[in-house]
């Protein structure tokens, strides 16, 4: 059950889209069918030429709690069949989240509202930028089920937080408050619960006033140091420069620097 609601933001131009794991009966949780919902938003929002940014949160008091619990008990949704199916359910079903929030080229924000367990605080270190509220909580809590991250949190935690921390939320499965998540620099920004939509907002118009062209290229280049080698890197950064030095958009951005203006930028 569950689903992802979308809220498209017109700010004369462009669009911001709030998309919203809506699922509170189970805390989020993120079944089958909210993946799915989820994929589907996604890869709508970044086929969006006028999308500029996307803020992604949970409903109600949840940001998620991962997995379903009590699909887990009873081993249906994902959690159904024997080793090998499991094996496949992972790759056709959770997995299909890391992969795409890898490759879509739009900036993601995560809202966190409220707990974000498991598969949720996952999901949340998958987007490019993390703000939380004052109610937010984190936790990698695979361990106390007996589980690990299956759905690539080793690989994500540890690039934001250092593999030190990392090992520590991991092992552990400690419940971590928002000021802490600060402190690790999990959370770029903390702000009251009354203040985070607004905050969210903000920041995705201060990303969404620059050339998407350039954000796009600029956030692709970001995820590539990941892998890559420092020659493998400066190949990738003068192909994209190329690209950006000869765009409408590098024009517009020195003439209304030199005007004195704001520069409207058309993704050409």
């Amino acid at each position: 059950m569950g689903k992802v609601s979308a809220e498209i933001l017109d700010r004369k131009g462009y669009v911001i889209r709030v998309l919203t794991i809506d699922n509170p009966e189970a805390a989020n949780a993120l079944s089958l069918e909210v993946i799915s919902s989820l994929e589907k938003e996604l890869r709508l929002a970044d086929a969006d030429m006028s999308t500029r940014a996307i803020v992604l949160t949970g409903k109600g008091k949840f940001f998620s709690a991962g997995g379903d619990i009590k699909k887990m008990k009873t081993k249906d949704d994902m959690f159904s069949g024997e080793a090998n199916e499991l094996r496949r359910n992972y790759r056709l079903g959770i997995q299909r989240l890391p992969k795409i929030l890898q490759d879509i080229e739009t900036p993601i924000i995560a809202m966190v509202n409220g707990p974000a367990v498991g598969a949720g605080c996952d999901l949340a270190t998958m987007c490019d930028l993390r703000i939380a509220g004052e109610s937010a909580k984190f936790s990698v809590s695979f361990t106390k089920l007996g589980l690990i991250p299956g759905d690539g949190g080793t690989y994500f935690l540890p690039r934001i937080v250092g593999l030190a921390k990392a090992t520590e939320m991991i092992l552990t499965g400690r419940m971590y408050d928002s000021k802490a998540a600060q402190l690790m620099n999990l959370v770029h920004e903390l702000v009251s619960d009354k203040e985070l939509r607004d905050r969210c907002i903000e920041v995705a118009e201060e990303i969404a006033a620059n050339s998407p062209m350039a954000v796009a290229m600029a956030k692709r280049a970001l995820r590539n140091t990941w892998n890559a080698d420092l020659a493998g890197q400066l190949d990738l950064l003068s192909a994209y420069q190329g690209i950006a030095q000869s765009s409408s958009d590098h024009q517009e951005g020195l003439n209304a620097l030199l005007e004195k203006r704001k520069p409207e930028f058309t993704n050409r």
